[in-house]
């Protein structure tokens, strides 16, 4: 095979259903755009049994073949560099050079690259509890997918020359054979109900110094978060599936590290999207809780788009992006098409920018990801300083939380979202985070409060539906 192959498969609104014929498998990732609840969203993508593993954890990475290499990587320091070297030889293959560019996946890499991969770009201090075992980034290069196309109602098998033909018949007799609706191995349940690392005191003391560097001139706004955790036992994939109904997002996603390691997320953040050459990232700033009735909840989206700390809160975060976006686009190609627009949840409403510009090379989308990761929406301003005095006042490690779940494809598209509404399950505890932007006119019992407004939708289903009594 020299070309593509695209297989077609019975429409899938929603590729979660197709997810446990595949689990069995290393490394599965379901990418979710949750499209019975986003029209507008155009894709799903389900892969797994990728031919290569890239790993890191602390200053440590590997790149481990899981069949006879296909290129040779040489810098093996950084995994970001490693996934770089990986994609342009994977966008350099002339059947890569043919592909599609309608479609989202050509073969490539995907994963997640937790907030403390950040190390492996900028020197940062590291003094924070590492109490959670998942590797800082894991990301895979895939030679297969499942992909549903929305707007065309067409669901397939995407096959690259990668793959043997003992792969193909492989990965269609698991489609064939299993059952969407196959019981879990054990159900999910929650032992204990979730828990804050930090008292309201504790979170006082944190929200008084930022304040303090704040009047310091040390940085413009700082993202603040705490840590909820509870023990649980049973199937991860159950408990993604209950919040996938009641907590639907755009940018969800499942994958399953390692047996009892797993990421949960429902994201509505996009980070970064590349399309053929075009960048756009939409960054969330300014939260509102969801009114009772349609009176309230009118009034609560109403006073978010006025309220003027919310908007400045924004527009720093969009400058930030700017900053970052202008190290790869283009002079003079970047604009702010949306400023401050409405976006509505099942739980809140939230501010959200847009920011476009365009890159000479549209398969330079990893340089692109790398000279802007973190987001900005999630540290704060300027974002060196502003990561420094999280690492200082945050007691426990962000994990996969505040990073992004990535895929870089060999016919140059990528996509990625920021790692917020997201749940870390890691052997017998199960973790979540919500924070929020400190500025200078924050009131901490405020912003306190958004904390639980923006995780209690997760937190509070887990635990009506699963907690043991």
């Amino acid at each position: 095979m020299t070309d593509i192959k695209l297989i077609n498969l019975p429409y899938q609104e929603a590729l979660a259903t197709l997810y446990p014929s595949v689990r069995e498998l290393p490394y599965p990732i379901l990418l979710d755009s949750n499209h019975q609840d986003f029209p507008t969203t155009r894709y799903d993508i389900l892969v797994a049994d990728p031919l290569a593993v890239i790993q890191a954890k602390a200053s440590d990475c590997c790149v481990d073949w899981q069949q006879p290499p296909l290129y040779s990587v040489t810098n093996k320091q950084s995994p970001f560099a490693a996934i770089d070297e990986l994609m342009q030889y994977a966008c350099q293959e002339e059947w890569a050079l043919k592909a599609d560019k309608n479609l989202p996946f050509t073969g490539g890499v995907i994963g997640y690259f937790g907030y403390d991969s950040r190390h492996f770009l900028e020197h940062l201090p590291n003094t924070v509890t590492q109490d959670i075992e998942l590797p800082d980034l894991v990301a895979g290069l895939y030679g297969w997918a499942i992909i549903s196309l929305h707007a065309l109602q067409k669901t397939f098998l995407m096959i690259t020359p990668w793959c043997s033909d003992d792969t193909e018949q492989r990965i269609m007799t698991l489609i064939q054979t299993a059952s969407a609706a196959a019981p879990v191995t054990e159900r999910f349940s929650l032992k204990s109900p979730f828990r804050s690392n930090m008292t309201y005191p504790e979170y006082q003391q944190k929200f008084d110094a930022v304040k303090q560097y704040i009047y310091a001139g040390d940085c413009y706004q700082v993202n603040l978060a705490q840590r909820f955790s509870a023990h649980y036992s049973g199937d991860s994939f159950e408990a993604y599936q209950t919040l996938r109904k009641v907590c639907p997002t755009p940018f969800s996603a499942y994958m399953e590290i390692a047996p009892q390691q797993a990421i949960l997320s429902h994201s509505p953040e996009r980070f970064l999207l590349c399309d053929t050459g075009q960048v756009e990232s939409k960054p969330i700033k300014g939260t509102r809780p969801r009114g009772k009735t349609p009176e309230e909840d009118l009034a609560l989206a109403q006073e978010l788009l006025n309220a003027e700390k919310d908007r400045a809160e924004n527009l720093m975060i969009v400058d930030l992006l700017r900053n970052d976006m202008g190290r790869s686009c283009l002079t003079g190609s970047i604009k702010v098409p949306k400023l401050f627009a409405l976006e509505s949840y099942a739980n809140v409403h939230h501010l959200v920018s847009t920011i476009t510009g365009n890159i000479a090379n549209a398969h330079d989308h990893v340089t692109v990801f790398n000279n802007s990761f973190p987001g900005g929406s999630i540290t704060g301003a300027p974002k060196i300083r502003a990561m420094e005095i999280i690492d200082e006042l945050e007691p426990h490690s962000r994990s996969a939380y505040c990073g992004s779940i990535a895929y870089f494809s060999s016919n140059g598209q990528m996509d990625s979202s920021i790692t917020i509404r997201t749940l870390v399950a890691d052997h017998e505890k199960i973790h979540c985070w919500a924070g929020g932007g400190l500025v200078l006119d924050s009131k901490c019992e405020e912003e306190y409060q958004e904390t639980f407004t923006k995780v209690g939708h997760l937190t509070h289903t887990l635990e009506q539906d699963f907690l043991d009594e």
